[in-house]
């Protein structure tokens, strides 16, 4: 088992900053891929940035492309979501997801562990 702890959300004004942590505990941690999605007050989750095991590959929705940047460190257990040029719409709960798969791709229900949620609040 892998347990996901979130941290890092608050309340920000537009174009300000916010940098998320999502520590892993349980299993050995750098064989997993990593993930964040979002969840805004009703809609459904959706698919923000995933990083891989070694922390060489990428990718990011489109809505968030140039603005967050999505990193790891292994010697930590701990995944980061850097978060610049922050927009009303980026407000939702955002969650941290693992598998112990090398790729996962960008489906919510293909994703094995989930963290808690913190949640992020932008004011315009």
């Amino acid at each position: 088992q892998v347990q996901l702890v979130e941290s890092g959300g608050g309340l920000v004004q537009a174009g300000g900053s916010l940098r998320l942590s999502c520590v892993a505990s349980g299993r050995t941690f750098s064989i997993y891929t990593m993930g964040w999605f979002r969840q805004a007050p009703g809609k459904g989750r959706e698919f923000v940035a995933t990083i891989s095991w070694s922390g060489g590959s990428t990718d990011y929705a489109d809505s968030v492309k140039g603005r967050f940047t999505v990193s790891r460190e292994s010697a930590k257990n701990t995944v980061y979501l850097a978060m610049n040029s922050l927009k009303p719409e980026d407000t939702a709960v955002y969650y941290c997801a693992a598998d112990r798969r090398g790729s996962v791709g960008t489906v919510v229900g293909a994703w094995a562990y989930w963290g808690q949620g913190t949640q992020v609040t932008v004011s315009s």
